[in-house]
């Protein structure tokens, strides 16, 4: 076997190789003999198929397998004496030979790039600081109140926060636009679901009144035949209802998974959630900015295979998440390459990651897995079940071991880092959702 390499850019490679025909079809001769001992063929006892015969039905696949058997070698051959790291399938492909008995091809791939981890002693991480207090499970409270409201029939004037039901009728230059009308159509009043133009014009109204008003879309208004276009709609008030929420006591504890009814067992619940939930979001701001500062100090180039393949595999899971949702993905395509900037992110991150574990030792510790599953059972009411869960299956038990091997990478990191603590408020640490993440509808639950 002959070879010769070429460097075709940063991480292509391109080894053109040669294999002997004579190696081929010695091969060829060894599959057909072991074939004949057991194949089967009409007038002939098993194993007892003169070679002539076997050879007219299998030689083609024989010679195919053999072939293909040989070029897998040379190309392993290849790239172990040049010390290749192959990332990805090789493209083959055959070449005219210009020497008699051999069988010429190339493989194109890729490899792996050297990965040296910059310097972060400049990087700097601001790491927020929030302890939980008894403002913060007030808070969360009342929004669970108001995730638990009820709306009540009002003898009165449509007002923000009210429930309305109503009947719609919208027409652009005195025609009906699609989407334009609905009957008994229910959306609560400033909550964003209708334009607060249209909101301002319900507001006021009384069950059973009718309003005819003009309205001009929002020119990044997200159906494109309505943006920045004046149209008219005719609406008639069915239904009038106000807000009311439940008073804190055994029922509305009882509501939200605390059996017993117990106020006292409630806020303590609720705290508990809000430290985790504390915690998770810490952990993940910081995670955000160590996986920022570690792309920043160690720029590579990304195998494009490597990104082809993650791109396939995010526009999978949205294809998933799509049918999860009850929507036909047939008629909804789903492109990979909508993903490729994601996807070469995530490829990128993955193999700086993967050279930091295996170069500083940072891989996951039995005793740092068994903490993790421990803190999540936490919220469970039989949290020795959700124990015996993850360990009951390999598969389970690696995802919190890729968890505790993030969290030495960002421990790491962070070791070598400037890290700025700075004390931020609880709704600045929510996000504009305040605490509706961090207060399920059920405190406890112990389903998985």
């Amino acid at each position: 076997m002959q070879t010769t390499q070429e460097t075709t850019n940063a991480l292509e490679r391109r080894i053109d190789m040669s294999v002997a025909l004579a190696d081929i079809d010695k091969d060829v001769d060894t599959r057909l003999k072991k074939l004949s001992r057991t194949v089967k063929m009409p007038g002939f006892r098993p194993g007892k198929v003169p070679l002539k015969v076997v050879a007219r039905t299998y030689e083609p696949q024989a010679r195919s397998e053999a072939i293909g058997a040989a070029v897998e070698k040379a190309f392993g051959e290849a790239v172990r004496t040049r010390n290749l790291r192959v990332a990805g399938y090789p493209r083959i492909e055959p070449r005219e030979s210009s020497v008699s008995g051999v069988l010429e091809f190339s493989a194109i791939f890729e490899v792996y790039p050297e990965i040296v981890i910059g310097d972060l002693s400049g990087r700097e991480i601001e790491r927020p600081v929030l302890e939980v207090g008894e403002a913060e499970v007030v808070e969360t409270i009342e929004i669970l109140r108001k995730q638990h409201t009820r709306f009540e029939l009002a003898e009165r004037a449509a007002a923000g926060g009210d429930r309305v039901v109503i009947d719609f009728v919208g027409r652009k230059d005195g025609e009906l636009f699609e989407g334009g009308q609905a009957r008994e159509f229910p959306f609560v009043l400033g909550s964003g679901t209708m334009l607060a133009a249209f909101d301002a014009e319900v507001i006021g109204l009384r069950a059973g009144e009718s309003k005819t008003f003009a309205l001009t879309f929002p020119e990044d208004y997200h159906a494109r035949h309505l943006a920045g276009q004046a149209v008219q709609f005719e609406v008639t008030v069915k239904k009038v209802e106000a807000p009311a929420l439940p008073e804190i006591d055994a029922d509305f504890a009882r509501t939200l998974g605390v059996e017993d009814g117990d106020i006292a067992r409630l806020r303590e619940e609720v705290r508990g959630n809000l430290v985790r939930e504390v915690k998770r979001r810490i952990q993940a701001r910081v995670k955000d900015q160590v996986t920022n500062a570690l792309l920043a100090v160690t720029p590579i180039a990304a195998p494009r295979a490597l990104v082809r393949a993650e791109s396939e595999q995010l526009a999978n899971n949205a294809r998933r998440d799509l049918e999860a949702h009850g929507l036909a993905v047939d008629k909804i395509p789903v492109e990979p390459a909508w993903f490729a900037g994601q996807a070469e992110r995530r490829v990128k991150l993955g193999l700086i990651m993967a050279e930091l574990v295996k170069a500083n030792k940072l891989h996951a510790r039995p005793e740092q897995v068994r903490a993790l599953i421990e803190d999540m059972a936490e919220s469970y009411e039989e949290p020795e079940e959700l124990v015996r869960w993850y360990y009951a299956q390999p598969e389970r038990l690696a995802q919190m071991e890729a968890i505790a091997i993030e969290n030495n990478v960002v421990e790491w990191v962070c070791s070598r880092a400037r890290v700025d603590d700075r004390t931020v408020s609880f709704d600045e640490l929510m996000g504009n959702a305040a605490a509706r993440d961090a207060a399920p509808k059920q405190i406890k639950t112990d389903e998985q």
